[in-house]
């Protein structure tokens, strides 16, 4: 990464750009900020940094997410089922199932 300022707006020039959004993303990942926050900030659309993350083969797992970009919201979806357990299912895929008649020592 180089230590000039990313400008706010992609170059037009190919090479250019890609350069441009692999500093971005480096910028990124040394912030504490989502991605919503990192764009608003920069001027920049979500939408096309969501496309250059992928066209540069870059994981949303290069940095972690925090529970409320997980899932949009600060909230995990809950199922109520029939029986008296009750289920949550975690971002990971990790199922909780807890009898709704447990202690909660």
């Amino acid at each position: 990464m180089s230590d000039t300022p990313i400008p706010s707006a992609p170059p037009s020039h190919p090479p250019d750009r890609e350069q441009f959004w692999r500093d971005t993303f480096a910028a990124f990942a040394a912030s504490d900020l989502s991605v919503r926050a990192f764009c608003r900030q920069r001027g920049l659309h979500e939408k096309r940094f969501y496309t250059w993350r992928k066209n540069l083969g870059l994981s949303p797992a290069d940095r972690p997410a925090t529970p409320a970009e997980s899932t949009g919201h600060g909230f995990v979806p809950v199922r109520v089922v029939a029986d008296a357990t009750a289920e949550v299912v975690l971002p990971g895929g990790v199922t909780l199932r807890v009898p709704v008649a447990a202690d909660a020592a």
